[in-house]
């Protein structure tokens, strides 16, 4: 009986030891982008940050295909122990509601660990188009119903989806025609700042207004476009994050948010994070949940609101 007692104490007391020892090797970070994206820039200072932190190397592994689905299939796949993350994007989000055809279910094959950055988009247009300004946009829109178009760099890309939310916030009717990249959606109306800064300090491009509740700090004079008062409630950003499998010990996902939380915080990594176009916003791990959360449900609506089928 004794015996019995002691070796029920010993487990009691051993239980909590793989979240103890975590890490004991080398974590690898999935982006699902390609090298030299948005994705693939802040998940490299991150991993940077992170490895001093927790005492080992944290290895970026670019899986990229399919809107960023494949890597996260194969995080969703990935054990749940603390050596497989994963940056989060509103592309991939807005992946998810578009596709019917998706191997995990995003809402519970992952658990949040915290958020790293927002990024702003912007409203531009050649520097001969009629309006100045979102006001001037929508009433030059009524007017004109189905006449003007917007681009984005894809069906599908959140760019895509913020131009249908302006239009059903806004009531009007504009055209959207995807390109494949950025550079060659330019000709028309929406874009990532970063994408086309360049282009609106030069001139080539006329910024009517930024997509966030707030000006963004690259832009400043640039007038957000819930100001005009025509938007209620429009507010959209992109955004990264760090995620890991669901079933994560909670002991390794807390470690995991104080260490991203004091990678962020840094001076050095938020001055290198600021210069890639991102703005630092760090999270609890049940805020990014929300959040993401958030983003699956609005998301859905305005796909369907839109009339846009599941892929």
């Amino acid at each position: 009986m004794r015996l019995l007692a002691a070796f029920a104490l010993l487990l009691a007391l051993a239980a909590p030891a793989p979240a103890q020892e975590w890490p004991a090797h080398p974590i690898r970070l999935i982006v699902s982008f390609g090298p030299g994206g948005g994705a693939d820039i802040v998940g490299r200072i991150v991993a940077e940050g992170l490895a001093p932190k927790l005492g080992q190397p944290v290895v970026v592994e670019n899986r990229p295909g399919a809107a960023g689905t494949l890597g996260n299939e194969a995080i969703a796949r990935a054990a749940a122990d603390g050596y497989t993350l994963g940056i989060m994007t509103a592309g991939q989000i807005i992946a998810a509601v578009m596709s019917k055809s998706l191997r995990y279910d995003t809402r519970t094959a992952f658990d949040p660990v915290g958020m790293v950055a927002t990024a702003g988009l912007i409203i531009v247009t050649r520097p001969d188009f009629p309006a100045n300004n979102v006001q001037e946009l929508i009433a030059l829109a009524r007017t004109k119903p189905g006449k003007i178009v917007f681009a984005s760099p894809g069906f599908g890309a959140t760019q895509h989806l913020t131009g249908e939310l302006f239009k059903q916030i806004a009531g009007i009717d504009i055209l959207h025609v995807p390109f494949r990249t950025s550079p060659e959606a330019i000709s028309a109306v929406l874009g990532a700042i970063s994408a086309v800064l360049g282009q609106v300090q030069s001139g080539a491009l006329k910024a009517l207004a930024v997509t966030g509740k707030d000006r963004f700090p690259a832009v400043p004079d640039v007038p957000a476009a819930i100001e005009s008062g025509l938007l209620p409630g429009f507010d959209v950003t992109t955004w990264y994050g760090i995620f890991v499998p669901h079933g994560t010990p909670g002991a390794i996902v807390g470690r995991l948010n104080r260490a991203l939380n004091e990678v962020i915080a840094e001076p050095e990594v938020k001055e290198r994070l600021t210069k890639a176009g991102v703005v630092v916003r760090g999270s609890t791990p049940d805020a990014f949940g929300r959040h993401m959360a958030d983003e699956l449900a609005r998301w859905d609506m305005v796909r369907e609101r839109a009339g846009i089928a599941q892929q």
